[in-house]
């Protein structure tokens, strides 16, 4: 096909083991710095640098200077998205670098997806929100429902900051790990954060994994039921 989007191109950056390893890295919503993320690959500095600068050439990273250190995130959702989708791709076809063990299983349970959660836990938030009548589906995509307006709001988040963005409120997400659905946008972002600040969960900073504490546990269960 002569016109239309280039696929190949985004697909080329993507697919380089030391960019696959890069771009997994920024998958914690944390900006890591080149020499950090050389070590996340494996890579020297130098040959990291280059790499980063065909990445953010490409739109997929948004570089930032923060006094002599520049750092470097995923550009927006929508780049986290292909991420995690490439990551249940592989999954489902078998394509694992490793052999599973108990970090596996945490990063199975709960982790963060660039900014809001996923794994099992984020699934059972977003089947929740749906059993409840929270979000609903349709034609036009994913809305949150009166109900669950004042769910949102009750749960303590300023609802009318989030829909002033320009990012949108309520994103489906496929999850790798489950192949099923958690529940992304600013709003996923938002619960996330709200959890943390309710002293239900804390990100471990080295990895993805979302762990929650014995009273968060009850606390989330209790508050999405399924």
């Amino acid at each position: 096909m002569k016109d239309g989007p280039d696929i190949a191109r985004i697909a080329a950056l993507i697919g380089d083991p030391a960019r696959a390893n890069m771009l997994t890295a920024l998958m914690s919503g944390k900006a890591l710095t080149a020499t950090e993320l050389s070590q996340e690959a494996g890579i020297t500095l130098q040959t990291a640098s280059s790499h980063l600068a065909k990445l953010d050439e490409g739109g997929l990273l948004m570089p930032r200077k923060q006094g002599r250190h520049k750092y470097f995130s995923l550009a927006n959702d929508e780049v986290a998205h292909v991420l995690e989708a490439l990551m249940g791709l592989a999954a489902g076809s078998g394509h694992l670098r490793t052999r599973t063990g108990p970090r596996d299983e945490e990063l199975r349970k709960a982790r963060v997806c660039y900014n809001h959660l996923a794994g099992h836990m984020g699934i059972q938030m977003y089947d929740s929100f749906l059993r409840q009548g929270f979000l609903d589906m349709s034609a036009d995509g994913l809305t949150l429902t009166k109900t669950g307006a004042s769910f949102v709001r009750d749960f303590g988040i300023d609802l009318n900051a989030l829909t002033a963005k320009k990012s949108p409120l309520c994103r489906e997400c496929l999850d790798w790990s489950e192949r099923r659905s958690h529940l992304a946008g600013s709003l996923g972002r938002a619960l996330l954060t709200q959890m943390e600040n309710l002293s239900w969960a804390k990100r471990i900073p080295e990895n993805r994994i979302v762990r929650f504490t014995k009273a968060g546990q009850t606390e989330f269960d209790a508050t999405f039921q399924l």
